[in-house]
């Protein structure tokens, strides 16, 4: 394409003038830049010659605008944003924010608790072959209910990208001896959060 990144013989600019032992990069930021391009580029979303068309594809007062990987990163934002992927990175002002909105799984409940605070609980004794949040230590394991957090999602089916598929979430409170047996610190205890399809009354 005739864009302003051929700019060969044209007139106006001037010459060309190099600069005396340039280095790689101007500042650290550029560095990252490339790092970001070859990164990002490894995943096979888009090869070299499109990766140079996002380049150079574009007006000539905003090409001419920018430094050299100003416009790499310009290129890699066009990239990303026409396959539906993030196209920026957090300024380091932004990051609190973001971290205190957090990942909210509380979603409202569209049936009641089968269980209330104080109920003799035992947990399934469960061997999936998938995620679960259930610990191994706590399965087959009688319990009490120590709070109703509330409806949650679901991670055990939410890891398999079926949907969320909300449930009640307990906090439940298990004896060092239950646990561990007789040899477990009888003045201990652990509780725990647990899914209601973990649990069974007692």
């Amino acid at each position: 394409m005739n864009g302003a990144h051929d700019m060969g013989g044209v007139h106006g600019f001037g010459p060309v003038v190099p600069e005396v032992d340039e280095p790689y990069f101007h500042a650290g930021w550029e560095r990252n830049v490339l790092g970001l391009v070859l990164a990002l580029g490894v995943g096979g979303k888009w090869n070299i010659d499109m990766s140079r068309h996002a380049r150079e594809n574009r007006p000539p007062g905003e090409y001419l605008s920018l430094s050299y990987y100003e416009i790499w990163l310009a290129g890699l934002e066009r990239l990303l944003e026409e396959r539906g992927l993030p196209t920026r990175v957090l300024t380091a002002e932004e990051v609190p924010g973001v971290l205190a909105r957090g990942g909210p799984a509380n979603r409202e409940p569209t049936r009641d608790a089968r269980f209330a605070v104080g109920d003799a609980v035992r947990t399934l004794n469960l061997n999936p072959h998938g995620h679960t949040r259930l610990p191994r230590y706590a399965r087959d394991k009688v319990g009490v209910v120590e709070r109703v957090h509330g409806f949650h999602v679901f991670p055990d089916v939410n890891a398999t990208g079926a949907g969320e598929d909300p449930q009640w979430l307990y906090l439940v409170r298990f004896t060092g001896t239950e646990l561990w047996g007789p040899d477990g610190d009888p003045t201990s205890s652990v509780s725990i959060d647990a899914f209601e399809p973990y649990l069974e009354p007692a």
